[in-house]
């Protein structure tokens, strides 16, 4: 029970520091424009720039935002999901309206892990996805814990992903992925 405390506020933690920076002037939430993101990965190879994501077979580079964010494109058991890469949480967390989208039902998504969050205290549920891809890198049986809507408006693609490539590493403002 402990260890999953532990977890939980890890997630916390993570939830705490990025939600600042999604907060505008005015309070409201800002969302990134796709075609201002120096990151934005393009679901085709023509229309990819060099500057901002380079991809083959087995590998993925991820340039830099503004804000020093690393975010792409991924497919989450096969639908298409924008995710922020964040080392610092440990797993993949997603809100529960795209697990009803990914297929959960309510059924499985049994909300019983209590953890705190920068909007204040909710339920995650765990579950386990099928299949987790960005560029050429498929994973598969990823760990994930669920939030309700109000306590995550992004996905975040934590260590249950990153630990199941063959590395990943960080240079010159690119994130470099491979399996």
């Amino acid at each position: 029970m402990l260890v999953r405390t532990i977890i939980f506020a890890s997630i916390a933690a993570v939830f705490a520091s990025q939600v600042p920076s999604l907060i505008g002037a005015t309070g409201s939430v800002s969302r990134p424009e796709p075609a201002v993101s120096a990151n934005y990965v393009s679901g085709t190879v023509d229309t990819v720039q060099p500057s901002q994501a380079s991809t083959s077979l087995g590998t993925m580079r991820l340039q830099a935002d503004a804000q020093g964010h690393y975010t792409g494109d991924f497919r989450i058991n096969g639908r298409q999901v924008q995710g922020l890469i964040d080392t610092g949480a440990t797993y993949v967390a997603l809100n529960e309206s795209l697990a009803r989208r990914l297929g959960y039902t309510a059924n499985q998504l049994d909300f019983r892990y209590a953890v705190s969050t920068a909007n204040g205290q909710t339920k995650a549920a765990h579950v386990t996805l099928d299949r987790v891809e960005i560029g050429g890198i498929r994973v598969r049986d990823v760990e994930a814990f669920v939030l309700r809507d109000e306590a995550l408006s992004s996905t975040l693609v934590g260590m249950s992903f990153l630990k199941k490539l063959g590395s990943y590493s960080v240079a010159d403002g690119s994130l470099s992925l491979k399996q």
